[in-house]
């Protein structure tokens, strides 16, 4: 039952807080349950709202995370007081930094208590505040429904991200009055403010566009942040004759067999035939991406003169570079806006592309064939691993990565045709996050396959949480990146001094760890044996059975990313740094 249709009278808060998670359109909670929570989850259990147990509460963030970033309801991080929540912090973390809603619903301590040193006493909004948009302590029955709405609607509003809501003890153990009348007004004044938000002011527009129109060739880079305008990207690219970048969030926003796709990135990090046709470009919009560190490779782009920056938050436009332009607006609703203003004011631009498109396809061709070249004997080449997993996978498989080298490999070689569909640890990029990731994924898009991609070192973090796909039969394909090591950290040591301190995992037993978790495993050491692999996995995922593949993972290939972060990097360095660097790499590869 919603919140709105309860009837004046007493309730515990444990049936308020179900209530307003059905008015929120959560469909799942994800958490361990407590002392202080348990008549919350017998609430719970008695509505529509299916409450998920995980097995530690650092994946609760990222199944959150996964399930909201895939497009589906906003995640709820459902944890217990103090340690539960101190647990949860690296996926709210991850939620903050790359834009992703979440509704992080904590307990408290008894606050109609004389007592002092309660079980799990400390400060948690305070601890938790630095990493949330907002945070929320209702005292009263009243106050639970529509906190934890408005707590919802700040999630999800302007630059989505993490908001949490402490639920006192108290509230769930006692009953106490509700009136839904309030809360009734509150709703149509919320949807009232969501019709309103992200209009882009006019005269932005018309200038952008002319701006656009009057460019010999445009580029347009498109972040997370434009995924609600996916479908209108491809008219307004051709419309204007323009190359099309993506971040790694926004990968997929434009469908990447398009003829005018670039890459994920246009700066160091873009292959050279590409980079080349980027440069060209004498006009850019930016589009719902923060043009951070990770999106550009170490700030390794340089944008043209005339360029225009687009983002709800209006912090954004012009931070990291100098934009001609700054524009705070919906992404959606200014595409909108714009398309209507070229058709308008400029309705006889023909741009031709036909050398643009040839270009590209000939670039793309060319960076093909280098990433195709075999691999070392033995190993498994990334480009085969991925070619192979889309052939057999469904379209509209969702993937997932993990912080490293497996998140630049699948952007790199992964070739995507809708949004929400790439969900990987970006500006925040914790380790850990992949299998939970997928998890959400799967609860959001029930029976959809969901492949994961993640390092062998990464996956000691969370990887128990096999145990929760296998308890709910979910569709998740793990393909585990085994190098034997954390190979993007030990790469980037080996560049800069020949040497990998503290980087050499202890080697495991894959297959025993799936094992635990009731999970088959299968190990894939050569290309020549992707296909079967990945047949197997495919068949187990149909039967709603997760599978995980031991994959010899060839990591000597650096990606075009890392290449670029070293170029980025380096090339900033005062010329002192920049040789003594080189002397310490040059004496320990010669001695």
């Amino acid at each position: 039952m919603k919140a709105e249709d309860l009837k004046k009278g007493s309730y515990q808060g444990g049936v308020l807080v179900s209530a307003a998670l059905e008015t929120a359109g959560i469909t799942h909670t994800f958490g361990i349950p407590g002392t202080h929570n348990i008549e919350l989850y017998d609430c719970l259990a008695h509505s529509s709202i299916v409450p998920v147990l995980i097995t530690d509460e650092q994946s609760s963030g990222f199944l959150a995370d996964g399930m909201a970033r895939s497009g589906g309801p906003i995640g709820c991080a459902n944890v217990v007081p103090g340690a539960g929540l101190t647990h949860a912090l690296s996926g709210v973390g991850e939620t903050l930094m790359d834009g992703v809603p979440m509704l992080l619903l904590t307990c408290g301590i008894r606050r109609d208590s004389k007592y002092k040193y309660q079980l799990h006493d400390v400060d948690q909004l305070a601890v938790v505040a630095p990493l949330c948009k907002g945070t929320f302590l209702p005292q009263t029955h009243q106050q639970v429904p529509e906190m934890l709405l408005e707590a919802v609607e700040l999630a999800q509003s302007g630059c989505p991200g993490p908001v949490a809501i402490e639920i006192p003890a108290n509230l769930y153990m006692l009953e106490g009055e509700f009136d839904p009348a309030p809360l009734k007004d509150w709703l149509a004044a919320a949807k009232a403010r969501a019709t309103a938000a992200g209009a882009p002011d006019p005269r932005l527009v018309a200038e952008v566009a002319a701006m656009l129109a009057g460019a010999k060739r445009p580029l347009i880079h498109v972040g997370m942040g434009a995924n609600a305008a996916a479908d209108l990207l491809p008219t307004l690219a051709e419309a204007l004759g323009a190359v099309v970048s993506t971040t790694f969030a926004g990968k997929g926003a434009f469908p990447e067999d398009h003829p005018l796709w670039l890459w994920p990135g246009f700066g160091t990090a873009c292959p050279g035939p590409l980079k080349k046709i980027a440069d060209t470009c004498d006009a850019a919009l930016i589009l719902g991406a923060r043009m951070g560190e990770v999106s550009t490779a170490s700030y390794g782009v340089t944008l043209p003169e005339a360029s225009a920056q687009v983002d709800i938050d209006a912090d954004v436009p012009g931070a990291n570079f100098p934009v001609r332009t700054k524009v705070t607006a919906d992404a959606r609703r200014f595409v909108v806006a714009l398309l209507d203003a070229l058709a308008r004011n400029h309705a006889r631009l023909l741009p031709d592309t036909i050398w643009l498109r040839s270009a590209l396809q000939e670039a793309h061709r060319s960076v093909r064939m280098q990433q195709a070249r075999p691999s070392a004997e033995g190993r498994v080449t990334p480009d085969a691993l991925f070619t192979t997993v889309q052939k057999f996978f469904p379209a509209g498989t969702f993937f997932a990565t993990d912080s490293g080298n497996g998140t630049f490999l699948a952007m790199e070689h992964l070739r995507l045709k809708q949004p929400n569909h790439f969900l990987a640890p970006t500006d925040y990029s914790c380790m850990g996050y992949c299998l939970p990731a997928c998890i959400g994924a799967a609860f959001a898009h029930p029976g959809t396959p969901v492949v994961g991609f993640a390092g062998d070192g990464a996956l000691l973090m969370t990887g128990l949480e096999l145990l929760t796909a296998a308890q709910n039969k979910l569709p998740v394909a793990l393909f585990v990146l085994r190098d034997r090591e954390l190979g993007q950290i030990a790469s980037f040591q080996r560049t800069l001094t020949n040497d990998a301190p503290c980087s050499v995992l202890p080697d495991y037993n894959l297959a025993a760890l799936a094992a635990v978790a009731g999970v088959q495993c299968r190990s894939c050491d050569t290309d020549q044996e992707l296909e079967a692999a990945v047949q197997w996995a495919l068949a187990e995922v149909g039967a709603r059975r997760p599978a995980v593949v031991d994959v010899a993972i060839d990591y000597s290939r650096k990606t075009y990313f890392t290449q670029g972060v070293v170029k980025a990097n380096f090339g900033r360095l005062p010329w002192a740094d920049r040789l003594r660097m080189l002397k310490r790499a040059v004496a320990r590869r010669v001695f």
